[in-house]
């Protein structure tokens, strides 16, 4: 029989009052660790010069006056998304909106609105897309301060309002004073 070079450590071999040590050990660590939190109320808290997003409101376009034509039915809100597009700290909202037709695809206007200090309800300051091109708007998002949609449209005015057979991938996003459009990379045509 061979020994081993090592002798047997009494370390090796626990018993059950080291395992009354250990979780009397645990348990006192996780206590005093619940006790030294930082109090929530003054972690990495701004300046007061520092204008917080959080506390302006995003437009509603609930009461808006869209720029579309609809006789006697209503406005229709179909989506909406809000974001700050411009940079200046203060969301906008972009707005889908289409006339509340019973029936059939009536054609969609997207419309950006802001709302200035004090102003009783937000007012549109861009259109991105007009009621009168005859689209309908499908996949509409808004991040980073981009709005991406997928247009359906018509090849001709003989193709049925029910059916369109166009599909085009639009962006848009501001370039200074204005909001410019282009085709997303990742678009495929159809």
């Amino acid at each position: 029989m061979q020994q081993s070079a090592v002798p047997e450590l009494a370390h090796t071999h626990t018993s059950p009052i080291q395992w009354v040590a250990t979780a009397t050990a645990i348990a006192g660590v996780v206590a005093l660790s619940s006790v030294l939190q930082p109090d929530p109320a003054r972690a990495a808290q701004p300046g007061p010069e520092a204008k917080s997003v959080a506390a302006v409101a995003a437009p509603d376009p609930a009461g808006v006056d869209f720029p579309i034509e609809c006789g006697p039915t209503k406005v229709l809100v179909q989506k909406k998304a809000s974001g700050d597009l411009d940079g200046d700290g203060r969301p906008e909202t972009v707005a889908v909106v289409r006339c509340d037709a019973g029936s059939g695809t009536p054609p969609n206007g997207v419309y950006v609105l802001t709302q200035a200090d004090g102003a009783k309800k937000p007012r549109v300051v861009a259109t991105l897309v007009d009621p009168k091109d005859r689209l309908s708007v499908t996949d509409f998002a808004l991040r980073d301060g981009v709005v991406t949609a997928t247009l359906l449209g018509y090849s001709s005015s003989d193709v049925p309002s029910c059916c369109p057979d166009v599909k085009d991938r639009a962006k848009w996003q501001w370039k200074g004073d204005v909001f410019v459009r282009s085709t997303p990379s990742e678009a495929r045509s159809v």
